[in-house]
């Protein structure tokens, strides 16, 4: 998250229909975009001694746009706070999701980049939790390689659900830490605050969660902000998957919100590497009688399906994993 102290190196903050506000050493800068970060230029691949260094052929960049809140980059100056971005910096990570373009192919979509942390929001009552989409979450986590958080909200309800903390459970066996937290009264409000401490943090949820009210408890008019941008509030005829900014945090870190991208659909998931993404499932790949074709639907001798009905793997993550598979 933090700047090099090279000049004209900044981390993109905020983005609208192709301007770019960009953080550098203190300061904002509104950026444009070079034409070239649009294409992909081609050198030769043979002896560089052989050959001049020339631009061999030059390709369209199959992305919807090349710069994603959260990307290191480098700018020109243009004076008066202005520049222009000319390149992305090596990405860590990035959360990606396909978006389609009328009349074209899908495109990569790149919600974010550079994030340390994903946090799926959920309430555990007010709306009733719907763990399928916490799947498509952690399965877009895992193929982004971004480590997950799960936030339970609204604590303060849990007589509501009697149930949510066996169904958690689940997800705590697998592995994924899950943090219990109420806005309403302050409870896991602190340790949520350390977890964030010094992190890009991304949020992922859908309304009614009580995302604004939590982010509120976390930094005081904080989530009046993030709904202010996400409602478009901020300018008319904004739209949510073209505007997405990132929020500096007093006590260290930033965080983004992603409103109207809550479905994450998958991005570059083909049927058969989906399992890799349920981490219980992944040491069962190619134990299976058919090894490594099997589907883990109805084939005599699946090591999944065995690991299923041992309760090994839970049989509603196994439904999960087959729900999101028939989706690919």
């Amino acid at each position: 998250m933090n700047t090099n102290d090279e000049d004209g190196i900044g981390v993109v903050f905020r983005k609208n229909l192709g301007q770019y506000t960009v953080h550098a050493h203190g300061r904002e800068i509104d950026c444009s975009l070079s034409s070239l970060l649009h294409k992909q230029l081609i050198f030769p691949t043979a002896d560089p001694a052989s050959l001049r260094h020339a631009v061999q052929d030059v390709r369209e960049i199959h992305h919807v746009d090349p710069v994603a809140v959260g990307d290191r980059v480098r700018y020109v100056e243009a004076g008066e706070s202005r520049g222009m971005i000319v390149e992305v910096l090596p990405r860590n990570s990035r959360l990606s999701r396909p978006a389609p373009v009328p009349g074209q192919r899908v495109f990569e979509q790149v919600i974010v980049a550079n994030a340390d942390v994903i946090l799926p929001v959920f309430a555990v009552a007010n709306p009733t939790p719907k763990w399928g989409l916490l799947d498509r979450y952690l399965v877009s986590a895992e193929a982004a390689e971004i480590p997950v958080l799960i936030v339970l909200n609204k604590l303060d309800l849990a007589w509501k659900n009697p149930s949510f903390d066996e169904e958690m459970e689940i997800y705590r066996r697998i592995g994924y830490p899950v943090q219990l937290v109420s806005a309403a009264t302050g409870e896991g409000i602190e340790e949520l605050k350390q977890t964030l401490h010094g992190k890009q943090s991304v949020l992922v949820g859908k309304s009614g969660v009580g995302k604004t009210s939590l982010l509120n408890a976390i930094q005081p008019g904080l989530g009046q902000r993030v709904r202010e941008v996400s409602s478009g509030e901020l300018g008319k005829g904004r739209h949510t998957t073209t505007y997405l900014e990132m929020f500096k945090l007093d006590f260290g870190g930033a965080l983004v919100d992603t409103p109207g991208i809550r479905e994450f659909g998958l991005w570059d998931i083909a049927a058969d590497e989906l399992a890799y993404f349920f981490p219980e499932m992944a040491g069962y790949i190619g134990q299976c009688k058919f090894g490594m074709s099997c589907r883990h639907d109805l084939e005599p001798g699946c090591a999944i399906r065995k690991a299923v009905m041992a309760e090994a793997i839970s049989p509603y993550r196994y439904q999960s994993y087959m729900n999101l598979r028939r989706e690919l």
